[in-house]
């Protein structure tokens, strides 16, 4: 495979004859460097901003490598970045590795991928879509979001006894939201500009779990209830924290019309905010989840797919099957995706006789169309005569959840923890 190779005397190290130079030659905006990412590797990237370091006293650049997503975009200081600008239409740069460990895109298509294939290595790699695979309206849409939300700020953000890098750009007000660290309260999620004035918020602050009702608690799991119309401070908040980490999300200050549904890890000290999910009061479309997301601390440990689990018992009692509110993030569709594979293969493996997708959305309280979708990655769905068609044997489905793709959730709904009722509109419906 080829590889970028970059020779010692083209690296902007502090001890070359260029270093004097740095400061008197600044970067173009919009042009590409070749710049060091934190894996120490080198990749094409695009200059998007610059502003100067009063802290570190040095200019810093904000930039975007091209082929990954934007939650990799990072400000980077100027001995990151080579001196001259790299000619884009080199197509050299193509040929390396995304990720270690994962197969290169470039190579597969010589092997004609399949589609499903490619969605999976991208999705895998974060790789974004371009806008030529877009339709027109999407890629308008899509335009105009990242000309407004290009440039995040805000690199870190201290909540509890971490401190966690950013992903996106998010709404803060201006004072907070150009600062390059927001310390964060991790009970009222109240955030400060400096460490003082959070450490001094820590002393006085009498909070220690969310605000609203606790409706479940199993172990050291609690999952509280708010309702953001008597508590509008607590869940605007934390749609702006939630914002760094998601990219599409649009939901920051109007949020009267929803519930909040918020995960915790208790101990002595209090209730550890994990993640959440959001849901309208009255959907016209059905969704279960407006937003979902769990903190890059507590990833990759299976509480996402226990507030996926959770959104879906809460439907079992409305008596309503539901689905999230797209467009997903890419580890949104891999959660959903593998949270919907593996409930399938548990109801069709303790299945016997005939089963439709009617009755499988009725068991499961997921839509119709997630069910066919699923199914369809695991080719165990046909289109026959007008209709989808089930088209399973056991042997098939042991093979599946033998596979090391679908795995038991780590975590699951204990349904005899949950104190939950669905509320009632103004006609008296639930």
């Amino acid at each position: 495979m080829t590889k970028l190779e970059v020779r010692p005397e083209e690296k902007t190290t502090g001890d070359n004859e260029d270093s004097e130079s740095v400061e008197e030659q600044p970067l173009d905006i919009g042009e590409h460097y070749l710049v060091r990412r934190k894996s120490d590797d080198w990749h094409p990237a695009e200059i998007i901003q610059s502003r100067f370091n009063e802290q570190e006293n040095h200019y810093e650049y904000y930039v975007h490598y091209e082929g990954y997503n934007r939650r990799l975009d990072e400000w980077v200081p100027r001995d990151r970045i080579m001196n001259s600008r790299f000619d884009m239409s080199d197509q050299q740069w193509k040929n390396v590795n995304v990720e270690k460990g994962t197969v290169d895109i470039l190579e597969l298509t010589d092997r004609k991928i399949t589609r499903n294939q490619k969605r999976r290595h991208d999705e895998i790699n974060h790789i974004q879509k371009t806008y030529a695979e877009m339709d027109p309206t999407t890629a308008a849409l899509e335009k105009e979001h990242e000309a407004i939300t290009k440039v995040k700020y805000i690199d870190r953000v201290q909540i509890g006894v971490y401190e966690i890098d950013t992903w996106y750009f998010s709404p803060y007000p201006d004072e907070y939201g150009k600062a390059s660290k927001l310390w964060i309260c991790e009970y009222c999620l109240k955030y400060h500009k400096f460490e003082t004035s959070y450490c001094m918020h820590l002393n006085q602050c009498k909070r220690r779990q969310p605000p609203g009702n606790e409706i479940y608690r199993k172990g050291t799991l609690a999952i509280w209830e708010i309702d953001a119309l008597q508590h509008k401070m607590y869940c605007q908040n934390l749609c702006l924290l939630a914002k760094l980490f998601l990219d599409h999300k649009t939901l920051y200050f109007d949020v009267d019309p929803f519930l909040f549904y918020v995960l915790c890890e208790v101990d002595k000290e209090g209730a550890h905010i994990v993640g959440y999910f959001s849901k309208e009061k009255d959907s016209p479309d059905g969704n279960n989840v407006a937003c979902i997301l769990t903190l890059p601390p507590y990833q990759r440990q299976g509480y996402g797919k226990l507030l996926i689990a959770f959104s879906y018992e809460l439907s079992k009692l409305e008596g309503a099957v539901g689905t999230p509110e797209k467009p997903l993030s890419d580890l949104g569709k891999l959660s959903y995706r593998s949270y919907w594979s593996w409930v399938l293969l548990d109801v069709l493996r303790d299945f016997r006789g005939s089963v439709s997708i009617k009755d499988l959305s009725e068991m499961t309280s997921i839509t119709q169309t997630d069910i066919i979708s699923t199914l369809q990655s695991m080719n165990m769905v046909k289109y026959w005569k007008g209709q989808h068609v089930i088209c399973v044997t056991p042997k098939l489905v042991e093979e599946h959840i033998r596979s090391a793709q679908f795995k038991r959730p780590r975590l699951s709904v204990d349904v005899c923890q949950l104190k939950w009722a669905p509320r009632r509109n103004k006609t008296g419906k639930r």
